[in-house]
């Protein structure tokens, strides 16, 4: 009898936390360039095969929205959506997931 009183509770319980995990989108900006990146060492990472510098306070979000530091991307190197300041530098940079991935995006360019 208990446990059919707590069914309708569970039930909304389990929909208030999937609701926003399936609605969540990143908020990656329309001006971001897609690539491919590959860390070499401390700031200094390939992007389509041309070396390049992260800028100084430049953050790196993982798949999962997380920042992580340049030396935790995969070794192989990932699909990225990126961001270059006025120097030249990265400033900004979002591994894909694949879901990313397959959504169209204007290329480096490099």
């Amino acid at each position: 009898m208990m446990a059919a009183r707590r069914a309708p509770y569970l039930l909304l319980l389990a929909a208030l936390l999937a609701g926003p995990a399936l609605a969540q989108t990143r908020p990656i900006p329309e001006e971001a360039r897609r690539g491919y990146i590959q860390h070499v060492q401390e700031m200094i990472v390939t992007l389509d095969g041309n070396s390049m510098r992260l800028a100084p306070g430049s953050t790196v979000r993982d798949q999962k929205n997380l920042i992580i530091v340049p030396a935790a991307m995969p070794r192989q190197g990932a699909w990225v959506d990126f961001i270059v300041d006025s120097d030249g530098q990265i400033s900004r940079v979002w591994l894909l997931t694949p879901e990313e991935q397959a959504q169209p995006r204007n290329q480096s360019g490099r």
